[in-house]
């Protein structure tokens, strides 16, 4: 399983940043990375910090560590293209987003896939005091319906680092109508880590006068590695091909 990062450098003047999920890796998102690459693009897929390695050195990290990662590489991007589009799953698309409202129109446009802004659970509320005394919870990840498939998640969910999450899902979802770039989003209809109230959410709340919906029924959480994943994969091709040639 390859949990290192990925990037391309491609021949046109479109660039493309992946972001991974809270506890998986660029595991999850290399096919889809790939994919971009084929098309010519430049293509950057950074690893996470406290990602890829073990849950407990999730912990050592907060969410300004990873949309830190994700924000350089941003701008690396946006030093070698012209236009540069952003796509996520999951905590990836809360990346995504934030980069969206703290980049404006130098973000081209947004591709998520069960994108997160919110955990409903009565639990989560206790997770700032649950991080100062457990260390470690049951795993959130490998939500997939095709069988055999391997997310490659952690296999307990670091606390500490579930609710520096939970922050930066408060941050972000208190500034959607800032948005303004064309969103095309993924949602999957059975999602066990993702509440639906996510993508309404986010549709409601963002200011883009282009914003698609697409609902995936054979897919489970991580979709970009389940029956709908070359769906995901052509629908994101065409959404920056249409946009690129504006």
């Amino acid at each position: 399983m390859d949990v290192s990062p990925f990037s391309h450098d491609g021949s046109s003047s479109v660039g493309v940043l992946v972001c991974h999920g809270f506890t998986g890796s660029p595991h999850s998102m290399r096919p889809w990375a790939k994919h971009l690459a084929a098309q010519g693009w430049t293509v950057s897929l950074p690893l996470l910090p406290g990602h890829g390695t073990h849950w407990s050195d999730a912990n050592k990290t907060t969410w300004r560590d990873w949309y830190g990662t994700i924000e350089a590489a941003f701008t690396d991007l946006k030093a070698k293209c012209d236009k540069v589009f952003v796509v996520g799953l999951s905590m990836g698309g809360t990346l995504a987003l934030r980069l969206a409202e703290t980049q404006g129109p130098l973000v081209s446009g947004l591709v998520l896939v069960n994108p997160a802004v919110i955990m409903i659970r009565w639990d989560t509320k206790l997770l700032p005091v649950l991080g100062k005394v457990l260390r470690s919870a049951p795993a959130l990840g490998n939500d997939i319906a095709l069988q055999g498939v391997d997310e490659g998640a952690y296999d307990r969910t670091p606390v500490r680092a579930a609710a520096s999450l939970r922050q930066f899902q408060t941050l972000v979802r208190k500034e959607l109508p800032a948005i303004t770039q064309p969103v095309l989003l993924y949602h999957s209809l059975n999602d066990h880590v993702v509440e639906p109230v996510n993508s309404e959410i986010i549709l409601q709340q963002i200011g883009s006068a282009s914003k698609t919906e697409i609902v995936l029924q054979d897919s489970y959480h991580v979709a970009t590695m389940d029956h709908d994943a070359q769906r995901i994969f052509d629908g994101s091709v065409e959404f920056i091909n249409k946009l690129s040639a504006d």
